[in-house]
């Protein structure tokens, strides 16, 4: 058996620390953790703040440098190696907009399905940035997390109940078929649904909409080695990236993908657009380009071939880095459902120049390859000839069984 962590500034926060302790300790071992920014007060914790600093590596020096700005990072970055050593059943944390800076870095790093509860006095704005793709619950703390008193002991006794309730009862432990992830974006669902729908027999398929966070999250699992392989049908959040939309996933897009060496399909799924808010908030240098409001909330701008150039040659180098086995296949009969003649981003130049860069920088070898298929990415031979691939890169020797 691990330990519940409970996690804060013990100088600030000791009290109402203390009595989440308390309430998980009558149900699992709980260890508590100092995170305060300054050695100068004892702690009462079960680890000091001076211990969590010694795991930066520039030392603890490096953390009580007496600017909280400069300290608070370098005690998160302190707190999540620390955290990485141990055997964590479970972590919750209580703090402001600081100490919910400090905590959550090393709850991202967890894996996910560890339980993860933070309250916070920031929980009920946007805390994208605290959560990211991660299974962070956060808990408003309604009150400040500034004392005891009849709304703080509710909320956070609820928060460490819910801890414990988790930690007591988790999923059962089963032999299962081996995880498949799946990017989608609603003009690829055909192909997606389809891809899972066959594969469903023999793994276990987890579908992830390209938003920018569900990339991220996509590899997140990848990283924690908690997915088979990759069918990466739809990777449109680098139009975002490249374009400056909305739901762009980051540099490190595909970045999981050659760390792990995971086995990889990729397709170029809605790589024709890019996306914006309601239409008022597409920016004045794109008002004259082709515009398509998918509902009052989802405008979406089709991509030039210059820009498909950028991002076929940001897939190629991504591409280039992966050493595991990679298979990414052109649809060129379209990327989309808006990607076909008749439909409004239909642009046989600025997909030639998509496909073109992508084949023409690929550095090809046995295990990676580029094919070009004849049909858009919805059409049922389309998904077809992905599941070829993807069976292929899995067996590729022909002898399971499975196939």
């Amino acid at each position: 058996m691990g330990s519940a962590y409970v996690a804060g500034t013990f100088d600030t926060k000791g009290a109402e620390l203390g009595y989440v302790a308390e309430l998980i300790a009558r149900g699992h071992p709980v260890t508590t953790v100092d995170l305060s920014t300054s050695a100068e007060r004892p702690s009462t914790a079960d680890v000091a703040a001076t211990e969590i600093a010694a795991h930066h590596p520039g030392g603890a020096d490096a953390v009580f440098t007496g600017d909280r700005g400069t300290a608070v990072t370098a005690m998160a970055e302190a707190f999540a190696r620390f955290l990485a050593e141990r055997d964590v059943d479970g972590v919750i944390g209580l703090g402001g907009s600081g100490g919910t800076a400090l905590i959550t870095p090393a709850m991202r790093a967890l894996p996910v399905g560890v339980p993860k509860m933070m309250v916070s006095t920031v929980a009920s704005g946007d805390v994208s940035g605290y959560v990211d793709a991660t299974d962070i619950a956060m808990f408003p703390s309604v009150t400040d997390v500034a004392g005891l008193n009849r709304i703080s002991r509710r909320v956070l006794a609820n928060a460490a109940h819910a801890l414990l309730g988790a930690i007591s009862h988790p999923m059962p432990q089963v032999e299962d078929k081996p995880a498949v992830a799946l990017s989608m974006f609603g003009v690829t669902t055909p192909a997606v649904t389809s891809a899972a729908d066959q594969l469903a027999a023999d793994h276990d398929p987890l579908v992830f909409h390209s938003t920018g966070t569900g990339g991220r999250a996509m590899e997140k699992l990848v990283d924690d080695g908690l997915v088979r392989a990759v069918l990466d049908i739809t990777t449109t959040e680098i139009c975002d990236l490249i374009a400056g939309g909305v739901m762009s996933a980051g540099e490190q897009r595909l970045d999981a993908i050659a760390r792990t060496r995971v086995p990889y399909v990729g397709s170029c799924g809605a790589l024709d657009m890019v996306n914006f808010g309601a239409l008022e908030t597409v920016p004045e240098r794109y008002r004259d380009r082709t515009l398509y409001v998918h509902n009052p909330q989802v405008t979406l701008m089709r991509t030039t071939p210059e820009e498909c150039r950028e991002i076929g040659a940001f897939i190629a180098r991504k591409l280039n880095a992966c050493q595991g086995p990679v298979r990414f296949l052109l649809p060129t009969g379209g990327v989309s459902m808006l990607d076909s003649p008749g439909q409004p981003f239909h642009d046989p130049e600025a997909d030639a120049a998509l496909f073109d860069t992508i084949e023409r920088q690929v550095e090809q070898t046995e295990d990676r390859r580029v094919l070009r298929v004849g049909h858009n990415v919805n059409d049922e031979e389309f998904v077809t000839a992905l599941l070829a691939a993807f069976r292929e890169i899995l067996d590729p020797q022909g002898k399971n069984p499975e196939r």
